[in-house]
């Protein structure tokens, strides 16, 4: 009977060698394939959706999708937005004020050629920086001009979608009648409907990620702005819905619908109905798909309005009971339906009932992925994920400010709003006279804004309007122009992939305007409450200090 010679101490140290390289190389091999255990993050955004109209808040139009996260995730009770769209963009973007940016009293139209500063840094750059893929599909509505305002350019490596707003539901998806879809720079075709465009594309990237990295995806609809439109089932589901809003209690909106009413105009409720069921079907089919690939658990999903719903004749959405809509900086206007899901560490059906900003985003999913910001300017946004995370209430720590002009040139709407008090200022220009009417409320007892407390505290009126007016005096004196017109003349690019002016092209600093450099500090000084020649200026003449560098 033969038997196997005992193996020398030498062999025996090279086995052990063998075995532990054996070993290590399964190990490094397996730990290759698994993902990461940050957090995937996805941010919806809806474009003019009314306070009123989810399913969960007992309106007539069907959302699963949107009722799944607010029952399964936490709920904002009081989550605030710019009046309009690409403020409140730049602000989610940022994590700053877009009165600082140069982006606070209007949306940047067609014809404009400003953006937001490139020295300001976006949030998809930060999760890129930390590992993170980025992306975005949907509707930019942040600079066009050049390159440098472009998606590709602000953190996010792959963008499917439009540069405009208003590019319509159906192909040929246009802004001023140039074309207006692209992929990363080159014109695409699609046909469908919008928003089950974007969900196919969503579905999409996330299936061919890279299951080794976490992803952060920006997903914007343009879903339910105006122009309204939907497809034939779903204009069907609606058609016969009454319009049974109540009154907006807002002089702009409420006129709107009397008038279209007096002119035998149909109601653009049913359809807009159609068009926010749409919409939820196509978070629905991407919420399925982080079920499907088995990540839905280990993902923050964030939804939210970038304003209040579009509540005048053309809109057809229902804010009540608050007051007003987009627009105006009434509750109506500014308090959104916002909520996140994270079925990880988010305990499900939670109310958060504190104020939370468009401006906080940025540093609050930050701090929920364990990622740096990066930010060297000041943010003006806080990180609540530690608050969230533990389910503690979060005070306000500095008063709010929104604005807004309206369609109306030198008709502008602002408010300054605590847990407390809140003053809404109506500001009528003409060219000899401004006309302010002020309308102050304890919003903590009255949310709905019915009584107008200005006459009994004149005082408080004063302190809160000096306070608007110094807030305004941060706006660049370049920034954001008045205007839903075109300049004479102006005309769109066929394909606004050709519109861009490439980096290449531009020079390396950004424009110093004509006041000559040794007098920038005094000019800036002199425009005090005007704005700001300096970007990013604190105006610390009118406070007492220094001049800005």
């Amino acid at each position: 009977m033969s038997s196997t010679p005992p193996l020398s101490g030498h062999a025996l140290q090279l086995a052990g060698l063998a075995i532990t390289a054996f070993i290590l190389a399964l190990t490094t091999a397996s730990h290759a394939e698994l993902p990461e255990t940050r957090p995937n993050v996805i941010v919806f955004v809806a474009d003019d959706l009314g306070w009123a109209d989810p399913g969960f808040r007992g309106g007539p139009i069907e959302t699963p999708s949107l009722d799944a996260l607010a029952r399964e995730g936490l709920e904002f009770e009081r989550f605030y937005t710019t009046p309009i769209c690409s403020p409140t963009r730049a602000a989610l973007h940022t994590g700053r004020d877009p009165m600082r940016l140069g982006i606070a009293y209007n949306t940047i139209m067609a014809w404009h050629n400003n953006g937001v500063h490139p020295d300001e840094r976006f949030m998809p750059e930060a999760f890129r920086d930390a590992g993170y893929q980025t992306a975005m599909i949907g509707k930019w509505h942040l600079g066009h001009a050049q390159q440098t305002y472009h998606p590709n350019e602000r953190g996010y490596q792959h963008f499917y979608g439009h540069l405009h707003t208003e590019v319509g539901y159906f192909p040929p998806f246009a802004a001023q009648g140039g074309k207006d879809f692209q992929e990363n720079g080159k014109s695409i075709e699609a046909e469908g409907y919008e928003s089950f465009i974007l969900a196919k594309e969503a579905k999409r990237w996330i299936e061919a990620r890279d299951r080794t990295k976490p992803f952060f995806l920006y997903m914007p609809f343009i879903a339910p702005h105006t122009p309204l439109d939907a497809p034939g089932h779903l204009q069907a589901k609606y058609a016969e819905l009454e319009d049974d809003r109540p009154p907006a209690r807002s002089k702009f909106t409420d006129d709107s619908r009397r008038m279209s009413r007096m002119l035998m105009q149909p109601s653009a409720r049913p359809m807009y109905a159609a068009v926010v069921d749409g919409m939820d079907q196509a978070i629905g089919q991407v919420l399925d798909t982080l079920t499907q690939e088995g990540i839905d658990e280990n993902t923050i999903v964030l939804f939210m309005s970038d304003n209040g719903g579009a509540a005048y004749a053309s809109g057809g959405a229902n804010n009540a009971p608050f007051r007003g809509g987009k627009g105006e900086t009434y509750e109506g206007g500014i308090r959104v339906v916002a909520m996140m899901r994270w079925p990880a560490r988010i305990e499900p059906g939670a109310k958060a009932k504190d104020i939370i900003s468009v401006m906080d985003v940025f540093p609050t999913l930050a701090g929920a992925a364990g990622i740096e910001t990066g930010v060297e300017r000041k943010l003006d946004g806080r990180n609540l994920w530690p608050a969230l995370d533990s389910g503690e209430r979060f005070a306000l720590d500095r008063k709010l400010f929104f604005a807004a002009e309206m369609t109306v040139p030198g008709t502008l709407m602002a408010t300054v709003f605590d847990d407390e008090w809140k003053l809404v200022q109506r500001i009528v220009q003409t060219q000899l006279n401004t006309d302010v009417t002020n309308s102050l409320f304890r919003i903590a007892d009255d949310p709905y804004e019915r009584n107008n407390l200005a006459a009994a505290h004149p005082k408080l009126v004063a302190d809160l309007g000096e306070e608007i007016v110094q807030w305004r005096a941060l706006h660049p004196v370049g920034g954001t122009p008045r205007g839903i017109a075109p300049p004479p003349g102006w005309r769109a690019p066929k394909d606004w992939v050709s519109y861009p002016v490439p980096i290449d092209e531009l020079l390396d600093e950004p424009a110093p305007g004509m006041a000559p450099p040794a007098l920038r500090a005094v000019l800036d000084m002199q425009h005090g409450e005007q704005g700001r020649i300096i970007y990013d200026c604190e105006p610390y003449a009118m406070l007492g200090g220094g001049l800005c560098k």
